[in-house]
């Protein structure tokens, strides 16, 4: 696990002693049943980390609270020994808010000392590559070294419509490629580019970034073209099945072990995005599984990009809307993402570590109250993480 050198208690302290956070409230919340011990270099081979973000699926929610539900979550995170909390970008949609991830990052640097802090991630056609490089560098200075740049095509057409002067996602997908190698150079400094997308004279990344080795990058991949062009530029891989399944994550691992036996030489990380909830009733699992199905609807409606779109907010599904879509049935929101009991989530991560994966991110994205979320993610600390 890679820390900066944020200010505090040492890493050993922090996970005997920080059983409890302030929530918004200023009461004190436990979220640390045990003291657990700093980990041996023989068990640090998945690192857990917490992927998050604001999400307003009512009117009557507040900017304000869900901002502060959004820093409750990745103080959490933190206390309780996970290594990354990542939040992505998205523009002019309710369903996720984070139109400048860095802005979020900043801000969790001068509230946390170790965590690493991810861009999950950053879009790269609506970014320039000089603005990037440079927004990403000071954001490592400020944090002490902590950021981890996750950058990926884009997945909404709406948002390509509005930033993206209408491009597709293939389009979408050339501009990634051209911007990886493009921000490695102007990192290292004294860097021309001349491609299909962008074309400067000389430039440099002002602030240089604070990592000595540079900002580790990752790409969302899915197909081994991806995964392969990773490689190639000394990318981590980040991929996430969605709601597709174990089927999906142990093709998305081969995938990953193919696309490495052509790279012999090459070394990278690779995190597995899942959807995660866990509870120890049946009430509580019912109620999870109630609100993933109806979050992976809303996803598929503004991935359809149909619907109409009213201040921010899509056109509201009807219950039989909701009820006619299998795919996204709760029963298969229980079957296909590591959802259930403590003791089955355990078993389903302990699954995914035997698949080779560095690093297990648990997506909280639900649209579950904020309380539900807090306690499936306390018990994820508590009795899963330890055990696998």
């Amino acid at each position: 696990m890679r820390n900066g050198e944020g200010n505090g208690l040492n890493l050993d302290e922090r996970r005997c002693s920080a059983q409890y956070y302030l929530c918004s409230s200023g009461h004190a919340v436990s979220v640390i049943g045990v003291c657990r011990p700093m980990e041996t270099e023989e068990d640090t081979d998945l690192d857990f980390s917490l992927f998050v973000h604001m999400e307003r699926l009512r009117p009557e929610q507040s900017y304000a609270e869900l901002h502060q539900e959004f820093i409750d979550l990745a103080l959490m995170a933190e206390a309780g020994g996970m290594s990354t909390v990542w939040t992505g970008e998205h523009h002019a949609m309710d369903f996720t808010i984070s139109p400048n991830p860095f802005l979020l990052l900043t801000e969790l640097s001068q509230k946390t000392s170790k965590i690493r802090l991810g861009t999950g991630t950053i879009v790269a056609p609506f970014w320039h590559p000089i603005r990037l490089a440079g927004e990403a560098a000071m954001t490592d200075l400020i944090s002490g070294g902590r950021l981890e740049l996750g950058i990926a095509r884009g997945a909404y057409q709406y948002e390509y419509d509005r930033l993206g002067s209408g491009i597709d996602a293939w389009t979408a997908g050339q501009k990634l490629r051209e911007m990886i190698p493009a921000l490695k150079g102007l990192w290292q400094g004294d860097y021309a580019h001349a491609g299909e997308h962008w074309e400067f004279p000389n430039a440099t990344a002002v602030p240089k970034p604070a990592q000595k080795d540079g900002i580790p990058v990752w790409i969302a991949a899915r197909d081994p073209n991806s995964m392969e062009f990773a490689l190639e530029q000394d990318c981590n891989i980040q991929v996430t099945p969605l709601w597709k399944g174990d089927e999906e994550i142990e093709d998305a691992a081969q995938k990953i072990a193919e696309s490495r036996a052509k790279f012999p030489e090459k070394s990278c990380k690779t995190m597995l995005l899942n959807h995660t909830a866990v509870g120890e009733t049946e009430a509580a699992l019912s109620s999870l599984t109630n609100d993933l199905s109806r979050f992976y609807n809303y996803f598929g409606a503004w991935f359809m990009n149909k619907r109409t779109i009213y201040d921010g907010s899509i056109d509201p599904l009807s219950d039989e809307e909701l009820a006619a879509n299998e795919m996204y049935a709760p029963e298969a929101m229980r079957a296909q993402n590591a959802v259930g009991t403590p003791e089955e989530v355990t078993e389903r991560v302990q699954k995914y570590k035997a698949l080779g994966f560095d690093e297990y991110s648990f997506w909280i994205d639900s649209g579950a109250p904020f309380e539900a979320k807090r306690e499936s993610l306390k018990l994820f600390i508590d009795k899963v993480m330890p055990n696998v």
